[in-house]
């Protein structure tokens, strides 16, 4: 089957890594996460490996952003043309693009896996796409690799960069969608772009998949989740707030317009895990954009916010680095982050600088105070080399995102 890849393809290499030991076997591999992060870009960077090793692999691909597979609407349609059109002498090996635009995908999902000579790949923009009943109709005979858009260290990679402080400070202002690498690093060009892959988010993931009819409420839930990155929210402490603002919203449908904005990544929320009580609190949380570019294109870059986008960068970091993330507390103590990954755990404060003795008592008497033997960090802007602070290592941001 005659594919034709694009050019100038651009390896993300910690995804491709994570996914190669599972190609060629009968599981299929999924990757989730937000438009424009790249997932179509994975799928093209496997076809091209497949090529590599083999020029006449058999390869079929289905974009369902792609008019031409308009006719594949359900699971039958899908199931057919597959069928229809794989090799006939060896493993053809099957790509599909934005699956959740199928009806019922699942079951031809979990109809193809009974052929041996397929092997499936597929993405989707939507949290929830594999969740409860369609990940137990599979019967486990699936990965999921959730894709965030590009690290630090990617970054600099696509946009040819060193890393210094002007390279970083270009990451915290436009993020990190791989399209940038082909636009001028420039306000005006680049947030034009981001607000329009939000229009996109919110119109197609969101509001069509839902059926939300309160979209003024929505935006506005949007510019106040941005506006207030890093704080502990509940659905009812918003709905006070907003009420307060002349905007009308029970706690009950707040929470479902949050869950909308998480399932389609454009935010994620952060529980608080009672490190006493051992125990994840059951409302308030936080909550933090999975791209700050898109968040500034809305709310602006601004000098006053340099501690939430700082705090933003570093959970960001530690999902890509594969932890699962909480907000720690220790009665009305907070820690930042607990990172947790392997079994094994790690304390992170933030910082925007640690020279006030008020400060340092604060970040690292809050970390003194955790009676385990984990790691703890306190990351800062601060450019430091030397010895801990009674055993807590500190850490500047550039070096932590170049971890």
């Amino acid at each position: 089957m005659i594919f034709k890849l694009p050019k100038d393809l651009q390896k993300r290499t910690h995804y491709i890594d994570r996914v190669a030991p599972f190609m060629g076997k009968n599981i299929i591999k999924v990757f989730t996460g937000q438009r424009r992060v790249g997932k179509s870009y994975l799928l093209f960077q496997l076809m091209a490996l497949l090529r590599e090793q083999d020029k006449n692999v058999a390869i079929l691909y289905i974009n369902k952003e792609d008019l031409d597979f308009s006719f594949i609407q359900t699971a039958t349609d899908l199931q057919e043309y597959v069928l229809a059109n794989k090799s006939k002498s060896s493993k053809t090996y099957v790509f599909i693009d934005e699956i959740q635009d199928i009806l019922q995908f699942e079951a031809a999902l979990r109809s193809l896996l009974l052929y041996e000579d397929l092997d499936l790949y597929c993405t989707g923009s939507n949290a929830n796409l594999l969740s409860g009943d369609i990940a137990g109709y599979l019967s486990g005979r699936y990965i999921e690799i959730v894709v965030y858009s590009l690290s630090y260290n990617e970054f600099l990679d696509f946009h040819a960069l060193t890393d210094s402080s002007s390279s970083l400070d270009k990451y915290l202002k436009y993020g990190g969608l791989p399209y940038l690498k082909h636009l001028p690093l420039e306000d005006a060009i680049v947030f034009e772009y981001l607000k329009n892959i939000y229009s996109t988010i919110v119109y197609r993931d969101i509001i069509n998949r839902y059926s939300v009819r309160n979209v003024p409420f929505l935006e506005k839930l949007v510019l106040f989740l941005a506006g207030n990155i890093g704080s502990i929210f509940s659905a009812k402490k918003i709905s006070d707030f907003l009420k307060s603002q002349r905007i009308n919203m029970a706690p009950n449908q707040v929470q479902t317009y949050i869950q909308h904005l998480v399932n389609a990544f454009l935010v994620h929320k952060v529980a608080r895990y009672d490190l006493i009580g051992k125990r994840v609190f059951e409302i308030g949380e936080k909550y933090y954009f999975e791209n700050l570019g898109i968040r500034h294109g809305l709310l602006g870059y601004r000098l006053e916010d340099r501690g939430k986008i700082m705090e933003n960068a570093v959970y960001n970091h530690l999902l890509f680095k594969g932890f699962k993330v909480q907000v720690g507390m220790m009665g009305a103590t907070e820690i930042d982050f607990i990172g947790e990954k392997d079994g094994e755990k790690q304390y992170i404060q933030v910082a925007l600088t640690i020279n006030e003795p008020k400060t340092m008592e604060r970040e690292f008497g809050n970390l003194k105070n955790i009676s385990d033997n984990y790691p703890k960090t306190v990351i800062t802007m601060d450019a430091f080399t030397g010895n801990t602070y009674e055993g807590i290592a500190t850490l500047d941001l550039r070096s932590f995102l170049m971890s």
